[in-house]
């Protein structure tokens, strides 16, 4: 496949110190940790970045380190919607100005806008980086709006949108976004296969960077048509993720001190109002961590 947004993109977690800082230098190591993995790319600013939490200052302060480090090295997608134009505008700019490949954006949050105003919105974005591809992000059950087949038209106008970035659950909508030409990443972690299966190009998640090896490798059986495999580590995969989903600490926390166990970088906790992690949890995450390290051994 030449499609260099072919494959497996960890959503890149944020990197805090003990006072709930950015940490660069924790970034910088995140980043040669999951370089090191074999991964595509990385999908950074989104979700799993906590990127609402974040001033525009911080998103910049986190993109250059991690551009420090990938740079030439893999793909980098960043993800630069805020919640209003100009702010996104700003980090379109910037990203392009560091060299990444693609920026990407959900729509804006909060008011339920006609399409001609997210049209509008996410042109704008685009006309600050005019030299990169942009990726729409489609995760409705968010943003609070969903993309739909008129809204992706009136988009590919625009020539630098290349595709979608599609979390909605329903893999329906894989196979409609492809039928209009577009490059598709699988969201939901839960359903790679599947959305391979309808026609995904590869996938972006938020569990990714914690058990990459084991993502890396259904996406290699997918294309080997090794299906029956594939399918046995995708539900290994999802029963980790419901056990990660038990904690009473946000998701992103119990991610991280997974990450941590596993002798990769410490990114710290999350930043509140996300709920950090609880002593009680640091048994599931240890108990999730030990299954990560005995399916990379059986199947990787």
């Amino acid at each position: 496949m030449n499609n260099k947004y072919a494959g497996i993109f960890p959503a890149f977690y944020a990197c805090y110190n003990k006072n709930g800082e950015i940490n660069p230098q924790a970034v910088q190591d995140l980043t040669e940790y999951l370089i090191g993995k074999g991964v595509t790319g990385l999908y950074v600013g989104g979700s799993s970045g906590e990127c609402i939490y974040q001033s525009v200052a911080e998103r910049k302060l986190v993109l250059e380190n991690v551009m420090k480090v990938a740079k030439g090295r893999i793909v980098i997608i960043a993800h630069v919607a805020c919640n209003n134009t100009k702010d996104s505008m700003e980090l379109a700019a910037h990203a392009e100005g560091f060299g990444v490949d693609a920026i990407a954006s959900i729509p804006p949050i909060y008011f339920h806008l006609p399409d001609r105003a997210i049209a509008k919105y996410w042109n704008d974005i685009s006309s600050a980086a005019p030299n990169t591809d942009f990726v729409i992000y489609n995760i409705p059950q968010l943003a609070g709006v969903a993309l739909s087949t008129s809204l992706l038209r009136t988009m590919l106008n625009n020539p630098r949108v290349i595709g979608v970035k599609n979390s909605s659950m329903p893999v329906q909508d894989i196979q409609m976004w492809k039928d209009e030409g577009c490059t598709v990443f699988n969201g939901p972690d839960e359903q790679l296969l599947s959305g391979l299966a309808a026609g995904a190009d590869g996938g972006i998640g938020g569990t990714y960077a914690a058990m990459p090896e084991l993502y890396i490798r259904i996406f290699q059986l997918f294309q080997e048509g090794k299906m029956e495999e594939a399918r046995e580590i995708q539900n290994e995969c999802c029963r980790i993720i419901y056990e990660m989903c038990s904690a009473q600490g946000n998701l992103y926390a119990v991610l991280k001190e997974i990450i941590r166990i596993n002798g990769g970088p410490d990114a710290g906790d999350v930043r509140e109002p996300l709920f950090p992690l609880q002593d009680s949890d640091k048994a599931i995450a240890a108990s999730c961590a030990k299954k990560i390290n005995d399916l990379i051994t059986k199947y990787c």
